[in-house]
């Protein structure tokens, strides 16, 4: 019978002492970034993948090159529940995060709601709200590139993303007719000088 593999962890104790402060902060915003799980201060894990392994790559020849030092090792658990602790962290500090994201979307639909009830469905509402739901699709985009055991409600974030989606599009629609109907009426206006219709 074939041995199953052995799931691989890289293990990365960082030193910024005597680097500029600037070093510290670009640290640990990388490592936020790629989802690294702190077991203590100056030391974390993450998965051995090959994102992963490439952007510790990355950012230890950047730590050595600013005046820090890194030390990265790969690993792996002798204790199968020792690992799945780790797992479940990891599960839970993106579950956090998509928490979050989860409690932002209800006051976009409100918004939307609200524009439409007012009779605000202009161009300039939707650029706003377009520009909202890039931020969605960029915040969404970037936990699920650091969540490596599909925490949960990762699939009700990226559901409640398609529903704003598709309300953004009713909402431009909404605005398109509008804007004509405007368009529209400014040109039968008495003394006007006929414009193109849109077709």
């Amino acid at each position: 019978m074939r041995k199953i593999k052995e799931r691989t962890w890289l293990l990365v104790t960082v030193s910024t002492a005597g680097a500029p402060a600037a070093l510290r902060v670009t640290v640990w915003r990388k490592l936020k970034e790629l989802g690294a799980l702190y077991l203590q201060q100056s030391a974390c894990l993450l998965p051995q993948l090959p994102a992963t392994s490439r952007a510790i790559s990355q950012l230890s020849t950047r730590i050595m090159r600013d005046g820090g030092t890194v030390r990265v090792l790969t690993m792996a658990f002798s204790d199968p529940a020792q690992e799945q602790d780790i797992i479940r962290e990891l599960q839970t500090a993106r579950k956090d995060e998509y928490a979050e994201v989860l409690e932002r979307f209800p006051s976009f639909f409100a918004e939307l709601g609200m524009e439409t009830a007012r009779g605000r469905t202009t161009f300039e509402e939707v650029e706003e709200s377009e520009a909202d739901l890039a931020r969605f699709r960029s915040w969404i985009s970037k936990i699920r590139a650091r969540d490596y055991f599909q925490a949960p409600l990762g699939d009700q974030a990226r559901t409640e993303l398609i529903r704003a989606e598709e309300a953004m599009t009713l909402f431009a629609e909404a605005a398109m007719l509008t804007d004509h109907v405007i368009t529209d009426e400014a040109d039968d206006a008495p003394g006007t000088v006929p414009r193109l219709r849109s077709v």
